[in-house]
This record gives structure tokens, sequence and C-alpha cells, in this order.
């Protein structure tokens, strides 16, 4: 009988993940199924009750869903309750625990990127949504020498300094990171600029030093204007594909125990994608 998964948000149609997913099950030998479901945000309560009682093995959890699912869990991990948002709920003997894999996810992608002591690396973070919060705090897990985070509007990036980060971490404006950029060792754009493909860049990257590391959360296009400019100038760049396969590896952990065929679930992403550039 097969096991149920799957995605929740609004709109799905454009998700990767049960291609994804689906091949990674059918390669371990798996009897899981993932499906996606769209679900209006009025409709949450009702959907997160019908999975429950319809033996959900687990989920993910998409925008906009992120926070607004938890008052409907019956446990969210430490790491999930600072985040602010879940991404992944499992299903134990009835009772739903929401975790979040975003973070993590990215951090171990970025390190494959990272070949120096992280603890010497200073971290540009260029954005204050969710996806920074998330990849802030499970970056101040690693402990890199420091974390700052640049963004238009402070009030959100020094609540993010404040409940995710540490006492030295810092939070700059654009125009001030843009001016110091050769002092980061690794440099990372959280936002969306650059989803349009229009050769908008989220900072001015005159000042960025070769050999940084480059990231960028956006995998289409695959090349962003950002790490193309960034490509240019001699960083070792990294876009949004391993954050997006390896936090549904980290859920696809949660929910069976074992370990997926990374590889697979990343050419599968990028075939998908219409390309052959390999991000490992």
């Amino acid at each position: 009988m097969k096991k149920l998964v799957g995605l929740i948000g609004y709109p799905v149609s454009h998700s990767m993940s049960p291609e994804m997913h689906n091949a990674a099950f059918q390669k371990s030998g798996l009897p899981f199924y993932y499906d996606k479901y769209e679900v209006h945000p009025d409709r949450l309560e009702e959907a997160v009750y019908n999975m429950r009682t319809e033996g959900f093995a687990g989920w993910n959890v998409t925008i906009p869903h992120k926070q607004t699912i938890m008052p409907y869990l019956d446990e969210i991990s430490d790491e999930a309750k600072k985040i602010g948002a879940v991404n992944t709920v499992v299903n134990e003997n009835g009772k739903l625990i929401g975790y979040n894999t975003d973070g993590a996810g990215f951090v171990k992608g970025l390190m494959r990127h990272v070949h120096f002591p992280i603890e010497q690396a200073k971290v540009l973070i260029i954005g204050a949504g969710g996806a920074s919060r998330a990849i802030g705090y499970a970056l101040a897990q690693t402990a890199p020498k420091s974390i700052v985070i640049a963004n238009r509007t402070m009030e959100k990036a020094r609540d993010i300094q404040k409940e995710c980060l540490r006492e030295h971490d810092k939070v700059i404006s654009l125009q001030e990171a843009a001016a110091v950029l050769s002092d980061f060792q690794i440099v990372i754009n959280t936002t969306s600029i650059g989803m349009k493909n229009d050769g908008s860049t989220p900072i001015d990257l005159l000042h960025l030093a070769p050999g940084t590391v480059l990231s960028d959360i956006i995998y289409n296009p695959y090349k962003t204007a950002f790490l193309q400019e960034g490509e240019k100038r001699g960083t070792i760049i990294d876009n949004g594909v391993s954050m997006l396969v390896l936090q549904g590896a980290l859920s696809f952990e949660k929910w069976t125990g074992m370990q997926p065929d990374i590889e697979l679930m990343e050419t599968i992403v990028i075939e998908k994608l219409g390309g052959n550039y390999v991000n490992r």
C-alpha cells in the first residue's frame, strides 16, 4: 500500500517536487507517492485535517502557508520555531510535527563550494524575507566569523539579527554593503531580484573580490544576472538548484529514515528546467 506525501501551497503547479521525490522513492524501493495539492489559504485548516485523517506520512509546505500552518500542528521543532516557518510536516503515529529544512538544505549545498575554513569567513546575506531568516539561522550554527544582513528596510533585517543570529552579527544598508563587498568571502542573494531575467542585480557588484563564493537562491534562470556578473569577476557561483534538492532530501529523510539519491534528484530538476548545467 502506498504511503502518501506531497506539497501544499497556493499556487503549486510550477513545482518539480513530485518528479524529484517519486524518482528517489522508486530508486530506494520505498512505497511512497508524492503529489502536489493547491490549497487556498481559506482552506488550510481543512486540508491539514484531511491529510491527518487520510493518514499522510507527511508533506512539504510552501508559500503562503509556511507560517499559517503552525497553529494546526501538534509540535514544532526548535529550529522551525526560531525561523518562524515550517516547510516539512511529519506524521508520527497521528502526531503532526513541523520542521524547517530550507536553511539546512541551503547550507549543505553552499558548503560544496566553500574550500576554506568556515570559521574564517565573513558572510553577507542580501534580503530579509523568510529565506534570509532560514539561511541566517542555519549558517549561524556553522559559526562563521561574522554574518551581515543587508536590506532595503532595516527593521526586518534587525528582527532576523536579533532572533536568528548572534550578538556580534550585524545589519547594514544595501549601499553600505556594496561599498565593502570585497570584505566578504561568501555573498548570498535571498531576494527575488533576478527571477524576471531582466538583467537586474540586488546589489552593485563593482567591489566583488575574485574567489568569493557567490550564491543565489533563484534556480530559474540557472544563472541570474547576479551570478553571471560574479562569474565574470572570478567568483565561485552557486545557484538555487542545490537548495531546492537538498531541502527536499532532508524532508525525504524525515519521512523515511533513509537518504535519497541526491544526484538523481538534482539531475531530474536540471533536466526539467531544460538544461544540462551541472551545479555540483
